[in-house]
């Protein structure tokens, strides 16, 4: 049996590294998870990677904890989506008319387009909005600027600040629309043109050009990324906040459940895929395979990695909840949904951080149990 600290000696920090997954609005889940990790004593939170609505978390959560803690972070995560809530309702007032041709609860007018769960299924704002603005499709920097979220970003977030050497390592995905290869945002890119890339779904609103690339949502690559986090970060601890359900036991029907469904499932691929890799060499080098490479610093890495999960369960999100305008009350809920859920893993998992893995992959599963 292992030996305590002696009598009178703080226990250190567990050092902990997250993954947060994209979602659009559902990250609103990731939100109160995020919330309830930071009333948790004994957590030093140290890297951060994530992709669409994870990438937003990801930057409000650091940009927190560098302004003066725990505490600053929680209320950045609050303010931000209190604010989106409020821009949602703006949205909703200044939609009039259009409300009735483009949704029962009222549709927002096209620069507020973001909001709707920043969801594959809303090309037709995209369309609406590319005649309506005046050439707000065919100008890309026009179009990040009306963005509402680059506002609400460069308002919420000191960038500069996260580029500092001393802050959270953040790895946020986007996807190069040219080349099709994924590209990694670390700190000393970070911008809200970088945030904006990795939430950048294609079939809502033009590719964020930054340098000369144009990017799109790094989730269909990398939702989050664990690979450069991994090899990039010195902690042991990985938890990842899921948002898209594993598992729906009941076959879609309709084409909005249908089509929301194919999203859960091309989105969830990259993560499934990474974590198979991961418990493939964590076996192999577990049984010596790893013989003449153990000693190379990712392998190090990998053989030391303990990885855990919070994920929302099917009962989360209905089936194709993708299109409704993020109210505050619908916010709140999904909060609510994330700080119970990570509240449930504290209470079973919260000693094993820094001790075990609580997450195992299987090595011949499809989707991870």
């Amino acid at each position: 049996m292992t030996a305590g600290p002696p009598p009178g000696t703080a226990t250190p920090p567990v050092r902990l590294e997250l993954a947060l997954q994209g979602g659009g609005a559902h990250g609103a889940f990731t939100w109160g998870a995020l919330d309830r990790l930071l009333n948790e004593e004994g957590i030093e939170i140290v890297a951060i990677s994530g992709a669409s609505a994870g990438a937003v978390n990801a930057v409000l959560l650091a940009h927190g904890l560098m302004q003066s803690g725990r505490q600053a972070a929680q209320r950045a995560l609050w303010q931000f989506w209190k604010n989106v809530s409020r821009a949602a309702q703006a949205a909703r007032l200044a939609a009039g008319p259009f409300g009735a041709v483009f949704g029962q609860a009222g549709a927002p007018p096209p620069e507020w387009a973001p909001f709707a769960l920043w969801s594959a299924t809303q090309a037709a704002w995209r369309a609406f909005a590319e005649t309506a603005v005046g050439g707000f499709g065919g100008n890309s920097t026009l179009g990040q600027e009306l963005n509402p979220l680059r506002r609400l970003l460069a308002e919420a977030v000191d960038f500069d600040r996260l580029r500092a050497a001393d802050a959270p390592r953040l790895f946020l995905s986007a996807t190069d629309v040219a080349t099709g290869a994924l590209r990694v945002f670390r700190n000393a890119d970070l911008t809200p043109e970088s945030v904006l890339a990795s939430a950048c779904l294609p079939q809502l609103f033009r590719a964020v050009e930054i340098d000369g690339r144009a990017y799109w949502d790094g989730g269909y690559l990398a939702n989050p990324p664990l690979a450069p986090l991994i090899a990039e970060s010195d902690a042991n601890d990985l938890l990842i906040v899921q948002l898209t359900p594993q598992e729906r036991r009941a076959a879609p029907h309709g084409a909005t459940a249908i089509a929301g469904r194919l999203n859960e499932i091309v989105f969830n691929a990259s993560l499934v895929n990474e974590l198979r890799a991961i418990g493939a060499l964590q076996r192999a080098l577990a049984a010596g395979g790893g013989a003449g490479v153990g000693a190379e610093p990712l392998f190090v890495r990998l053989g030391a990695l303990r990885l855990h999960r919070i994920s929302a369960d099917e009962s989360v999100f209905a089936p194709g909840d993708v299109a409704r305008l993020p109210e505050w009350s619908y916010l709140q809920r999904l909060h609510q949904r994330g700080f119970d859920a990570a509240g449930q893993w504290l209470a079973r998992h919260r000693a094993d951080l820094g001790r075990r893995a609580t997450l195992a992959v299987p090595p011949d599963a499809g989707m991870l149990p």
